[in-house]
């Protein structure tokens, strides 16, 4: 079977912004748990939700040893070894 691959990255940076009177960890990272728990699962949703919309792709997550606190691939598939 032969096999083509590209890559295409969606890439998020995230930043928080404090007052110069901030004393380091004060918050313990309440931005980047509100990335976790309320924003990063509610994109992977509606990117799931749009790709069933086209039937003749199919998509899942691989994981190649990163964290998925720093990195989430989608693979999305396109089969045509089958004859229709």
């Amino acid at each position: 079977m032969f096999q083509e691959e590209k890559s295409f990255n969606f890439r998020f940076s995230l930043e928080a912004v404090f007052p110069e009177d901030y004393d380091g960890d004060r918050d313990e990272y309440a931005w980047v748990q509100d990335w976790e728990k309320r924003i990063k699962p509610e994109l992977l949703k509606v990117m799931f939700e749009c790709i069933r919309r086209y039937s003749s792709w199919t998509a899942h997550v691989r994981n190649r040893g990163m964290s998925p606190d720093d990195e989430i691939e989608i693979v999305m598939a396109k089969d045509f070894s089958h004859d229709d």
